[in-house]
């Protein structure tokens, strides 16, 4: 037997013995590789000498260690995922309520009878960078019940006389809470508009107007007489009262422009009807479709549908009635 001029531990030359058929592996795997490396040539002893003995043995520590890590591994690691509609309804409870926290959801979780931890419940909450803020639409809602707004409009009789229309409108309902008609509107007349659709204690915290004259000192100190503050539109602003607007433009479009007003009384009469319609069966879009007296849903297809003439057949209820 030839002697190798080369000096090779016994654990070294094992290898190179048992890896004389080796093809070279497609994995990274570290003793595979040494395996293959072992080759008669020239070059491959000189890569044995490299190669030391402790190398050979941490390779088969790793090797030992990851065939067990993935014997003992479990298949779905970690707890079971969540469902999405249980991701959505936390995301949604968060984005709903910005002062919940984790403990407040997860309550409301467990009394709706799903089981989840709150541990849970606070990574599936988003993320928030800012502090929490109420939104617009949530604190208008909670002062609307507080703000009214009132105007005049003018309207043209058969005798060419101009009759002044003073309402008052709640911002809560849309409802029309008051409204009175003069051919002479002076401070002191509306002022008293003001104690007739407030008795007692039921004045509001706010009143949005406009800066026309007739709103004079006299106005001014039964207002704040009855603790109310009035918020003054900018001059000639009159989208700065959007509410008193539309509803005016709603009654010349709806009833007004469609009839010739004879004298106030007629006028009155009109109005009443109108807004009669305008509270009960009228819907509106800002109310979700609803009336400012909310109108019931009537759900039962075998009644019959039936027409109701309203404002003398300008506008028309339906509703359904047994057969």
């Amino acid at each position: 037997m030839n002697k190798s001029p080369w000096k090779i531990s016994p654990c070294v030359s094992s290898w190179a013995y048992f890896s004389e058929a080796c093809v070279i592996p497609k994995s990274g795997n570290g003793i595979d590789c040494f395996g293959c490396a072992c080759r008669k040539s020239g070059e491959s002893r000189s890569a044995l000498v490299i190669v030391r003995p402790e190398t050979v043995l941490d390779w088969q520590r790793k090797r030992f260690k990851r065939y067990w890590c993935q014997l003992s591994q479990h298949k779905n690691p970690g707890r079971p995922r969540k469902g999405s509609d249980i991701r959505k309804l936390v995301k949604a409870m968060a984005e709903a309520n910005l002062s919940w926290g984790a403990p407040r959801i997860h309550g409301e979780l467990l009394k709706l009878g799903i089981e989840i931890s709150e541990r849970t419940v606070s990574r599936l909450m988003p993320q928030r960078h800012t502090a929490p803020s109420q939104t617009w639409r949530t604190f208008l809602d909670n002062h609307v019940r507080d703000l009214v707004s009132v105007d005049f409009f003018t309207v043209p009789t058969a005798r060419l006389h101009v009759l002044f229309v003073f309402i008052v409108l709640s911002h809560e309902r849309r409802r029309v809470i008051h409204f009175n008609i003069t051919e002479h509107p002076t401070a002191a007349w509306t002022a008293q508009q003001i104690i007739e659709a407030f008795p007692e204690d039921q004045a509001p915290r706010y009143l949005l107007r406009d800066r026309d004259g007739v709103y004079g000192e006299y106005f001014q100190r039964r207002a704040q007489g009855m603790g109310i503050e009035e918020v003054r539109t900018a001059a000639q602003s009159p989208w700065q009262n959007p509410y008193a607007e539309r509803v005016i433009g709603s009654i010349r479009r709806e009833c007004l422009n469609h009839i010739i007003v004879l004298s106030e009384q007629h006028l009155r009469r009109i109005l009443k009807s109108y807004f009669h319609y305008y509270h009960e069966s009228r819907t509106h879009l800002s109310l979700s479709k609803d009336a400012p007296e909310s109108r019931a849903i009537q759900a039962n297809k075998l009644e019959r549908i039936v027409q109701i003439p309203q404002l003398g057949g300008l506008h028309h209820r339906y509703e359904r009635r047994a057969v």
